[in-house]
């Protein structure tokens, strides 16, 4: 088809889904929305709440120098674990709905103050974000319900740990709470061993996180991610995706928050996902249902599809950073209407439209993320990036100093492109970046390259 009349196609189709969704009684006038959050993540719902009819503001609570720069937004200065903070906002200010994107106020309790007010909110209450917020939780939880995952044991005394691991070679080792996706070690030897707990366990790298450590079979396979938008009953699905968590090119290195991802991932074909669906979303829902939690938002699936089948090797409570990106690129329904019947406790659309081709989202970082790095440096050549076709810079760790845009975080850009197919959007997502500089900045070169060898 001509990309001009697909293009047409795409946004009367958008154009149609939302106006039956205005129409709905679950809507009526335009809505203010406030979401949770500074990071790419943020930035890619943001940009794409902007393009809803259904929206008139958007506020989000911190932002970023780039956030605040998109259509409809306002950026407030509340952090994101300011939740009292963010439910008085969104109180006096009758918010519609609010989208969380961190998992650090999900698990502080943030839906279960809003619900408390009587604000709609997206994403899991207290009691559920435990599925991420607790690794020991999460594990105990799959076997106790019959989740395929790798077999372990949990410790809270870092001798038992060492001893345990070193017995049962090779293994991997996680900080049993938020640990900004850096929380896992991967040990092949006595030496990673050792590491492994020093970091964890005695230098507390991650803080009380690592007061308790999963220890658990290493799997073999290729990693992706399967996530869900659920009531806690019915669900519908994203398109699966693969992240990038080591930080150099070939995975290999230390493990980061995310270093780029892509949509969709062919590795999950219609016989896994049926699997997935069958044998991991439905059980871990029931399951939750059982423990008395009711699950109201985006539930992430971090699978090893290994010889025998998928396994789950985490979960998380929120849409994915930088999976995200790629999946707002390519979204084509109105996401609007199906978050708030969500928060509503009520899911009613059955399917999502997503448009044809895929997206590839590659992160730009600071140097010497994802140790110690430096911010404040001067960002250039973004203007240039952005009036690429079909390419959208989303800003995860930037500020704005007197207009100049510069560094404040680790992961600084997720520069994002959508083409007809994978290799054209790699190509396209790499042509972007290739316009962007600033001091020290590095990236990986492989984002969406296994597959291209796969398939």
């Amino acid at each position: 088809m001509n990309p001009v009349v697909e293009l047409w196609l795409s946004r009367l189709r958008r154009d149609n889904l939302a106006k039956k969704a205005s129409q709905s009684p679950l809507l009526g006038k335009k809505m203010e929305i406030l979401v949770v959050g500074s990071g790419g993540r943020e930035d890619a719902l943001v940009w794409n709440l902007g393009q809803s009819p259904l929206v008139s503001k958007i506020y989000c609570g911190p932002g970023n120098g780039g956030i605040c720069s998109r259509p409809k937004t306002e950026c407030l200065s509340i952090k994101a674990d300011d939740i009292f903070g963010l439910a008085d906002f969104a109180q006096e200010n009758r918010i519609d709905l609010t989208i969380v994107g961190p998992e650090a106020p999900l698990v502080a309790g943030i839906s279960d103050l809003f619900e408390k007010r009587g604000l709609k909110i997206f994403g899991p209450k207290k009691k559920a974000a435990q599925l991420e917020g607790s690794k020991i939780f999460a594990k105990n939880f799959m076997k106790k319900y019959g989740i395929p995952t790798a077999d372990f044991e949990n410790f809270s005394k870092p001798e038992k740990a060492k001893e345990y691991a070193l017995k049962n070679l090779p293994i991997v080792i996680k900080a049993d709470g938020l640990a900004g996706g850096k929380g896992v070690v991967v040990c092949f030897n006595r030496d990673d061993v050792l590491k492994a707990i020093e970091r964890l366990m005695l230098k507390k790298e991650f803080g009380v996180s690592g007061n308790r450590v999963v220890v658990e079979k290493f799997l073999e396979g290729e990693e992706a991610t399967f996530m869900i938008l659920t009531d806690g009953e019915k669900f519908i699905t994203l398109l699966p995706t693969q992240d990038h968590k080591a930080v150099f090119d070939g995975d290999k290195g230390e493990n980061t928050g995310g270093m780029g991802a892509y949509a969709p991932a062919p590795i999950i074909d219609a016989q896994i996902k049926k699997e997935v669906q069958e044998k991991i979303v439905k059980p871990c829902l029931a399951g939750l249902k059982k423990e008395r939690i009711i699950y109201k938002g985006c539930l992430y699936f971090g699978l090893m599809l290994t010889k025998t089948g998928p396994r789950v090797l985490e979960f998380n409570c929120r849409f994915g950073d930088p999976e995200s990106q790629p999946l707002m690129m390519l979204l084509e329904s109105d996401i609007v209407p199906i978050l708030k019947e969500i928060a509503e406790g009520k899911l009613l659309t059955k399917e999502i439209r997503w448009r044809n081709g895929a997206a590839v989202c590659v992160i730009m970082a600071a140097g010497g993320y994802p140790g110690k790095y430096e911010i404040g440096k001067e960002i250039k050549g973004l203007e240039e990036a952005e009036k690429m076709k079909d390419v959208v810079v989303f800003s995860a760790g930037i500020r704005k100093e007197n207009g100049i845009l510069k560094t404040a975080g680790g992961r600084v850009l997720g520069v994002t492109a959508r083409g007809r197919g994978l290799k054209e959007a790699i190509a396209l997502a790499y042509q972007a970046v290739a316009k962007i500089h600033f001091e020290g900045e590095h990236h990986r070169t492989d984002i969406g390259k296994k597959a291209l060898e796969k398939f």
